[in-house]
């Protein structure tokens, strides 16, 4: 049984400048997933950094509200919903709100540093 918490995942700050912590990721554990899955937050005010990333992406928004932007498109987000990202679209997402944003991202195949372009 493989199980890890929130607290036991390192915080640092991703490429795209939001605060991560890497939850599941195949080459980081004896995990037989496609995925990686990691928890995600933006400070108020803040958006994070536009890029791309060759792989389909989910977030699931579990706190707070933003404006997720994917191409051309713009659409607010709030908890409970989740928005997907096809793969080599030009992405970010901006805290509209007075608390942290807080989601799950899913990056299916599992996220590489050579799959995403910070623009």
């Amino acid at each position: 049984m493989f199980i890890k918490g929130l607290n036991d995942c390192i915080e640092f700050i991703a490429g795209d400048n939001t605060i991560l912590r890497e939850l599941l990721h195949p080459d980081k554990a004896e995990l037989q997933l496609r995925y990686s899955l990691a928890h995600a937050k933006v400070k108020p005010g803040l958006t994070s950094f536009s890029h791309q990333l060759r792989t389909s992406e989910v977030y699931y928004i579990l706190e707070g509200e933003g404006l997720m932007f994917i191409g051309d498109e713009s659409k607010m987000v709030y908890p409970g919903q989740a928005v997907y990202i096809p793969p080599n679209q030009t992405q970010c997402i901006r805290n509209t709100g007075e608390v942290d944003l807080v989601f799950l991202c899913i990056v299916d195949p599992a996220w590489r540093v050579e799959d995403e372009v910070v623009l």
